[in-house]
C-alpha cells in the first residue's frame, strides 16, 4: 500500500503531463459526451459518487478502461476525493494511448462545494 506522502509525490509528477479542470468545466465537458470515472475505490464509491460516474478503482484502471471505454479519442474527466489519485489516473490513461483526458481538480470534495455554490447562487 503507498503511503500518502507516495501519493502526493505521485500526483505532483503526474500534475506536469496532464491537465486539470474544475468542476464546472468538467461538468461541461461531461455535458458534451464526456466519460466521468470515479478512480476512488469501491467502498469509497459506493458511499456516494455523482451521478452518470462510472466506477473503475485506479488500481483496477489499466485493466479495466478498454472495457468501458474503447475509443481513446473519447473525452474522459477523472475525479477522487481530492484530486490526487484522478490526477495519476489520468497520467496513466494518457500512457495507454488515451488521447483526450482530463483530472477534477479538487475531486469530489471541490464538486460537492461547487456544487452547493450553484444552489446558492
Amino acid at each position: 500500500m503507498q503511503s500518502v506522502q507516495d501519493i502526493v509525490r505521485l500526483a505532483n509528477e503526474a500534475r506536469k503531463r496532464i491537465k486539470e479542470i474544475s468542476p464546472d468545466e468538467s461538468f461541461a465537458l461531461v455535458g458534451s459526451g464526456a466519460i466521468l470515472i470515479d478512480v476512488r475505490e469501491e467502498k469509497e464509491f459506493k458511499a456516494g459518487s455523482i451521478a452518470g460516474a462510472i466506477h473503475i478503482s485506479r488500481s483496477q484502471l489499466a485493466s479495466h478502461i478498454n472495457a468501458a471505454v474503447p475509443d481513446k479519442s473519447t473525452p474522459i474527466v477523472c475525479f477522487c476525493a481530492v484530486g490526487h489519485r484522478s490526477a495519476i489516473a489520468a497520467d496513466t490513461l494518457q500512457q495507454l494511448g488515451y488521447r483526450n483526458v482530463t483530472s477534477m481538480a479538487g475531486g469530489l470534495k471541490s464538486y460537492l462545494v461547487s456544487s452547493s455554490d450553484r444552489k446558492s447562487a
